[in-house]
């Protein structure tokens, strides 16, 4: 565990649960015939282990994550010589079918956005405008929100300073509106909140906003405008990067501002937008 936060660097969430993933690990091998211990386990035991999983139900994503907990539980214990080999070297998890992220249409954000009768002069109406509006025009997950300074934020250039996974660091643009929106609410925050914190976004006792708290604004007043079931923090970031790659934004630019370490993962966008484009080329062409 302090190799993964030390040395990996890995987030708290993930450590945790590479350490249930492992234990859960153990506890399924010292339960099977023969005695089995750390130094004795092969790679059947694993693939038996991955199977049990998958008869109770578990989805191959899960499987996979537990996998790649134990491979590196593995190459950790191999590289300190705790272990003479590692069985789960080769081992593949079963493929997982892709789900295309859902987003919610252009229209129906502006129609949220831009109309005055969804918003009132409260408080907390101008920070939950402030919040959704900063995820859609900037793509930041919410993590990076709920961590975001004061000081983070440059009006002038307008820009944001924003901490990704791994404490990467990246600076994303913004535009006009989104500057007038945090104008409005920083104001307001420091007229009618007695901020305890350094941080950005606060609830109304001044300490930062928890994940639910975020969650829960962004979900109500997307059910406002969209039929989505998800109706996430996430989902917003997932709109972002669909507008972008609609209107012209080119592939690389996209991962840049996401903060995506692969390009791999940003190309899941560019089947989003071709699956719209089919259905726009279905409605439109008179012999489609």
């Amino acid at each position: 565990m302090n190799y993964l936060r030390y040395e990996k660097n890995l987030s708290s969430n993930t450590i945790i649960n590479y350490g249930k993933d492992i234990e859960d690990f153990e506890t399924y091998f010292r339960h099977c015939e023969g005695q089995l211990s750390w130094e004795t386990i092969d790679s059947d035991v694993i693939r038996d282990w991955m199977e049990s999983m998958m008869d109770k139900g578990h989805t191959a994503t899960s499987v996979r994550r537990r996998l790649s907990a134990l491979r590196s539980f593995f190459r950790f214990a191999l590289s300190r010589k705790l272990l003479p080999k590692d069985p789960a070297h080769q081992l593949t998890g079963p493929k997982a079918r892709k789900p295309l992220p859902q987003f919610v249409k252009e229209a129906e954000m502006e129609k949220l956005l831009d109309s005055p009768q969804y918003w009132s002069d409260s408080f907390n109406d101008v920070r939950s405008r402030a919040i959704i509006l900063c995820l859609y025009s900037t793509g930041i997950r919410v993590s990076e929100l709920r961590g975001m300074k004061d000081s983070d934020v440059d009006f002038c250039k307008c820009q944001l300073k924003v901490t990704g996974k791994r404490n990467k660091q990246r600076v994303v643009p913004f535009g006009n509106e989104l500057k007038e929106m945090l104008s409005e609410y920083i104001s307001r925050r420091n007229k009618e909140i007695e901020v305890e914190t350094d941080l950005l976004f606060v609830s109304d006792n001044g300490k930062g906003m928890t994940y639910q708290q975020v969650r829960a604004l962004v979900s109500d007043h997307l059910a406002i405008v969209t039929t989505l079931k998800k109706r996430s923090p996430h989902v917003l970031r997932h709109s972002f990067a669909t507008a972008m790659l609609n209107n012209g934004a080119g592939l690389q630019s996209v991962k840049s501002l996401l903060g995506h370490e692969s390009i791999a993962t940003t190309e899941i966008y560019t089947h989003t937008t071709f699956e719209q484009l089919k259905k726009i080329y279905e409605n439109a062409h008179p012999r489609a």
